[in-house]
């Protein structure tokens, strides 16, 4: 063999490691159950505010400190900790993903993503007035 086809096949071995790498570290979303068998790994976990229970967050304590309780998709329920200021208008939210992993019984974020409610609706208006469109 010459050595141009081993430096062509380590390449090739060298690319395929690499994919595999990158194919196996990829967060896809999780669930609750999924980080308590897998403590310390991080995962992207999408849930909803649990309302009924306190949002704990006092700037003047610590400002880094928020706390608050989702329940994933399957309804497991889990106090989730982010070592950050509260986000803006989170009580609004519709869904929320965390991004961290299990410590415990707690979860604990890294970041937060919001998916606030829109402003827009599919739904038409009943009635234009009198004005006429198109």
């Amino acid at each position: 063999m010459k050595t141009i086809h081993i430096i062509i096949i380590l390449i090739l071995v060298i690319a395929v490691a690499v994919v595999i790498t990158t194919m196996t570290d990829s967060s896809t979303y999780s669930d609750f159950g999924e980080a308590a068998r897998k403590p310390g790994k991080e995962l992207h976990i999408i849930g909803k505010l649990n309302r009924a229970k306190p949002i704990e967050y006092d700037a003047q304590k610590n400002a880094n400190m928020f706390t608050f309780y989702m329940v994933d998709e399957k309804g497991i329920e889990k106090k989730v900790i982010y070592n950050n200021a509260k986000p803006q208008d989170f009580e609004k939210s519709e869904k929320v993903v965390i991004i961290g992993s299990m410590k415990g019984d707690q979860f604990i974020a890294k970041s937060l993503l919001l998916k606030c409610p829109s402003k827009y609706n599919d739904k038409k208006p009943s009635k234009f007035g009198s004005k006429k469109f198109g």
